[in-house]
């Protein structure tokens, strides 16, 4: 295989904190400024009320994943979600067995605040409260305020919110081969990539979309067609619509949000493209020489492709927390992501994913890590011995390149500017299809 073990040590994280680049991508939109405050509700009380109707969606869901989502896995028929009367606890549990996350998914009732808006007396959470995970570099910053059923919150909060909860572990341990009892009847199969043996690493053949590499690649690693974000981001948009359509807009956009999560994974050309700065001839023979019994070159690609992409992660979340935190609308960052110039002749369909957001982010793989190799330090891009939060921990990048002066930095934003563009107006084109949707 070609690149197999090059996969193992992918990390599962496409951007940290979705919920910093959706609040200014969808501040945009005069849509959503016009909708009004929505009311919370538990999930039990959405899934009681209109049973019937998810039981009909998710048969139609299976059926067009089946027909339209490469190598996806079918969903058993003994975890089908029923429309008969049951206690909402068990209407609960049914539909997450149904839609195949992990069953301890905290589901709470909560939102986010950006960086340095206070709680205002408001019941704080634990990262415990809304995650599965262990504090990570992107949750050990957060806020998260409880709120009620009935509470009225905007629109814009429940969608920012959502877009960063599918990586609070919904889609962990769900492999038959990750140790965890609904793996063993999830369906799934065995994980096609990513290393198990990390808390989040099973995540990552669902949020990330390898559809653009070459006939050869996919001829000698089939299983990089194993990829299922176009079956998340179908799934949860179709029951937005569903929830928006029948009176329930908490998760009409809470599930919206949840899909735009997968969309927005996309746009990061390390969730698009295996091993950017690696051509097909080198990666040829990097596996050639691993077969002879010469492992070091496949080692190092793995090492300094997993620090690359933390890299960009540790720069993106570092630069928009002190965007946030100077208060500067006209930060970089958050202008790329609020840019709606471009927006007029997007629109978006079923295969968006794949053929135009992929598409562009795979496009863009090759000078991203160039970028990276130049503008950052050597020790983070092309030290294969070095461990990306390991070696050193409480990273800044974005920090360390303004210290370097303002060509470094300027250098830097005309690097990942245009993928924070790519965020934003993804993200617009994905709510206003749900919006059209739900009419």
């Amino acid at each position: 295989m070609v690149v197999s073990v090059a996969l193992v040590g992918h990390p599962a994280g496409a951007w940290s904190n979705h919920a910093l680049g959706t609040w200014p991508a969808l501040a945009a939109m005069p849509e959503l400024r016009a909708v009004a405050p929505v009311k919370v509700e538990r999930l039990e009380t959405f899934l009681a009320a209109e049973a019937s109707a998810v039981a009909e969606l998710l048969r139609a869901e299976e059926q067009w994943a089946r027909q339209n989502v490469p190598s996806y896995p079918p969903r058993p028929e003994s975890l089908a979600f029923g429309a008969e009367r049951a206690p909402p606890d068990d209407l609960l549990k049914r539909f997450v067995a149904a839609v195949r996350i992990h069953p301890q998914s905290r589901l709470a009732l909560f939102v986010q605040l950006p960086p340095g808006q206070g709680a205002a007396g408001r019941a704080t959470l634990r990262e415990s409260d809304v995650t599965l995970l262990k504090s990570t570099e992107s949750t050990k910053f957060n806020t998260f305020v409880a709120v009620r059923e009935g509470d009225l919150v905007p629109v814009v909060d429940v969608i920012a919110t959502a877009t960063d909860e599918p990586d609070y572990g919904l889609d962990i341990g769900l492999w038959e081969d990750n140790g965890t009892a609904h793996g063993r009847v999830y369906g799934f199969g065995k994980q096609p990539f990513g290393n198990p043996r990390i808390e989040f690493g099973s995540q990552a053949p669902l949020h990330i979309g390898f559809f653009h590499e070459s006939a050869i690649a996919y001829a000698a690693a089939p299983f990089l067609r194993r990829t299922l974000p176009e079956y998340r981001i179908h799934l949860w948009g179709s029951l937005a619509a569903l929830a928006l359509r029948t009176g329930h807009p908490y998760w009409g956009w809470r599930f919206a949000g949840w899909a735009m999560h997968y969309l927005q994974d996309l746009t990061q050309p390390y969730h698009a493209r295996v091993l950017p700065g690696v051509g097909l001839a080198a990666m040829l023979w990097i596996n050639t020489i691993d077969l002879a019994g010469i492992h070091r070159p496949k080692a190092d690609a793995i090492a300094l492709v997993t620090n690359r992409h933390l890299a960009l992660e540790n720069y993106q979340l570092r630069w928009l927390r002190d965007a946030y935190l100077r208060n500067d609308p006209h930060d970089a960052a958050l202008e790329a992501l609020g840019d709606s110039s471009r927006d007029a002749p997007m629109t978006y369909a079923s295969d968006a994913p794949r053929r135009l957001v992929a598409r562009a982010a795979s496009d863009a793989a090759d000078a991203t890590d160039a970028a990276l190799v130049a503008y950052l330090a050597v020790k983070y891009t092309s030290d294969p011995d070095y461990v990306f939060g390991v070696t050193e921990t409480g990273l800044d990048l974005y920090g360390e390149v303004a210290k370097s002066g303002p060509a470094a930095r300027q250098s830097m934003a005309d690097a990942v500017a245009p993928l924070l563009a790519s965020f934003g107006a993804n993200s617009r084109a994905y709510v206003r299809a749900i919006l059209a949707g739900a009419r």
